[in-house]
């Protein structure tokens, strides 16, 4: 059995059960706590390792994995372990044609074998049916009517406790109900006479989502008082020296790998909040920069044009953004830090999920901003843990009319921070109006365990 670090591109499967304590990461979950996340998959990495198929014809392109034959009439993949009892899993799904009657994309859990599973499938229909399935025998625990057409992004989430089964969509419980078919399984992926795209998977056996937002912030099942020993020590209580400085005076295009050696790359720009500066690096889809120490000035930073990883970069003093996330769906920041933002360190404008851990912000307005008023408006998630916070307004604000969420694990802040600010996202040209904070279960995930406060 391998472990891998906290965000992966392979599978991670980290033991569970007496004795063994699973890593601490929010992998877009949707619950409360976060304290045992045993397995998470982004396809990143361009395989499936990990997955056992059964029918249809997949393939992992562009951090996607696919099933392509929309004549298959039921094809699977699996993952994880077949002990697995009370437990949650979530996956962006993507429908991509449905074929014939009865045609249906969608997620399962406790799969004790390959015809005996729970799942919550997409149905060409247009509805969401929550289903017990044992082999032709399907029984539907609950559905809605959630207008599933093709081409379009959708989040799944079983959740798993007891007899008790709870299915989700975009945040939203669509059905609930009581059956003992099946007690523990493994987690797979579905798909019948249709095509089917899958990414960002993640089980957590922390507990479940509360079906009503709380008056006051929710307590988790299982609450950490301190990290896990998988975990990653605290970010860095000081700002790195730099080895040298290079001054450059044209935006660095990054594929693959970029290791700055700790050195300090400054030169572009004035330093202000002007939106039309060229960025310092451009990450193509897939890219890494790492070891960097960005100086004033430094443009609009950074700019992700797809999927992308920073590690261990640090930003002297933000001009107009430290970081902006543009054309994929998962972006991970690990270790570094940033100061001097007066606005928001990291611009959130395309889709997907990005994840912040291990970080060090300081003096800014908003450590995050999902686009309020970008020409589309997608549907948006961060996920932080381990964020030390100085002098910071905001960690994260979010557009809930647009369905975004944040959740937050191992955060020490200020005890003026705000956690978390919704706003109603507008389209472009006009401003997003703040509609409200804190803690709700479903769009601002986290307790007060989850939070330090100095």
């Amino acid at each position: 059995m391998r472990t891998r670090s906290v965000v992966h591109r392979r599978p991670l499967l980290l033991a569970v059960g007496a004795g063994a304590t699973a890593a601490a990461l929010a992998a877009g979950m949707g619950t409360s706590a976060f304290a045992a996340t045993v397995f998470s998959d982004n396809f990143s990495d361009g395989d499936h390792s990990g997955w056992s198929k059964s029918g249809g014809a997949w393939a992992v392109s562009g951090g996607v994995f696919s099933q392509s034959n929309a004549s298959s009439e039921l094809a699977r993949q699996f993952a994880g372990q077949t002990s697995w009892t009370d437990y949650q899993v979530q996956a962006r799904v993507r429908p991509d044609g449905f074929g014939s009657s009865g045609a249906l994309v969608g997620l399962a859990a406790r799969s004790s074998s390959s015809t005996k599973m729970y799942r919550l499938a997409l149905l060409g229909s247009g509805r969401a049916e929550l289903q017990a399935v044992n082999g032709s025998q399907i029984t539907a625990i609950g559905s809605a009517s959630v207008g599933a057409s093709a081409g379009t992004w959708y989040t799944l989430r079983i959740e798993a406790t007891g007899s008790t089964i709870r299915g989700f969509v975009n945040g939203t419980q669509i059905a609930s109900g009581s059956n003992s078919l099946v007690g523990a399984g493994r987690i797979g992926l579905v798909t019948a006479y249709a095509k089917g795209s899958f990414d960002d998977v993640a089980v957590d056996t922390s507990g479940s989502t509360p079906t009503t937002p709380p008056t006051s912030s929710p307590t988790p099942t299982t609450t950490p008082t301190t990290p896990p020993p998988t975990s990653t020590p605290p970010p860095s209580t000081s700002w790195p020296t730099p080895t040298s400085s290079v001054k450059v005076d044209a935006t660095t295009n990054v594929s693959g790998t970029f290791d700055g050696g700790m050195k300090r790359y400054y030169g572009i720009g004035d330093g202000g909040q002007s939106e039309s500066q060229d960025p310092m690096f451009v990450l193509s889809a897939g890219a890494t920069l790492r070891n960097v120490i960005i100086g004033a000035p430094a443009g609009d930073g950074v700019h992700c044009e797809g999927n992308c990883t920073l590690i261990n970069v640090w930003w002297e003093d933000v001009g107009e953004d430290a970081a902006t996330f543009r054309g994929g769906t998962t972006y991970t920041v690990d270790g570094g830090g940033a100061r001097a933002a007066s606005d928001k360190v990291f611009q959130h404008n395309g889709s997907g999920t990005v994840y912040i851990r291990n970080f060090r912000v300081q003096n800014a307005g908003k450590l995050y901003r999902a686009c309020g008023n970008c020409s589309t408006s997608y549907q948006r998630h961060v996920v932080m843990d381990n964020i030390v916070a100085t002098d910071t307004d905001v960690l994260a604000g979010i557009n809930t009319n647009w369905g975004d969420t944040a959740r937050f694990t191992r955060i020490t802040a200020d005890s003026g921070t705000r956690i978390c600010v919704k706003y109603r996202g507008v389209p472009k040209g006009s401003e997003p109006t703040e509609i409200g904070e804190g803690a709700d279960g479903v769009n601002c995930i986290y307790s007060p365990s989850d939070i330090t406060w100095r």
